[in-house]
């Protein structure tokens, strides 16, 4: 499968973060560009790559909805296997971190980060996305706005979620980490924070 790839940091690093879109924005999105960048420029690889719907939508222009979830997990596969388990820690926005989370126990990766994980349809809170996530064997990092209407602050807590997973919440954020003017807090500096957080998570594995 070829799969549309951007690449930043050194080659040499000791880890890999391979990073996978949301559902509506594609690799290359302000919010993609950021964290990517600011991974690397503290010395670790990152790359990006998108999935099929997304990578046609170069191509045609048309916005259709996201592929079903085998051409989405097998997708994933096809990238591990491209660059190999052992050095990698794989995630992404929204949807492209859930899926990196439904194939990390099988891929035998070193970590998960997942950025703003949609842990159930905004307003349905009953409608859960947190099975598999209970018996989670893979280290991860899931970073979460505190607003985010897919899973907030007082939510979170409640559920039940394997001891594997870490959780990092950004300030008055929403789904992608952005708060409100008057909380006193800006985008760029929970985006700052989000990086902060990924690099301490990954020194940690690479230890």
């Amino acid at each position: 499968m070829s799969v549309p790839t951007l690449t930043d940091g050194p080659a040499d690093a000791p880890l890999t973060l391979i990073l996978a879109h949301g559902a509506g924005a594609a690799m290359d999105s302000p919010f993609m560009d950021l964290i990517a960048e600011g991974v690397a420029a503290a010395g670790w690889r990152v790359v990006r790559f998108e999935f099929p719907y997304m990578a046609a939508r170069r191509t045609t222009g048309a916005k259709k909805p996201p592929d079903r979830e085998p051409v989405l997990t097998g997708t994933w596969r096809s990238v591990i296997a491209d660059l190999g388990a052992d050095t990698l820690v794989i995630g992404g926005k929204s949807l492209g971190g859930r899926m990196a989370s439904m194939i990390a126990d099988e891929a035998g990766v070193r970590g998960l980060v997942c950025l703003g994980y949609p842990f159930h349809p905004p307003g349905r809170p009953d409608r859960l996305r947190t099975a598999h996530l209970e018996t989670l064997a893979t280290p991860a990092l899931i970073l979460q706005g505190e607003r985010d209407p897919f899973g907030r602050a007082e939510e979170v807590p409640c559920y039940s979620l394997s001891e594997t997973i870490s959780l990092a919440w950004l300030p008055d954020g929403d789904h992608s980490f952005k708060p409100r003017k008057a909380s006193g807090r800006t985008e760029d500096s929970n985006l700052a924070l989000a990086v902060e957080r990924i690099c301490g998570f990954l020194d940690a594995l690479a230890a």
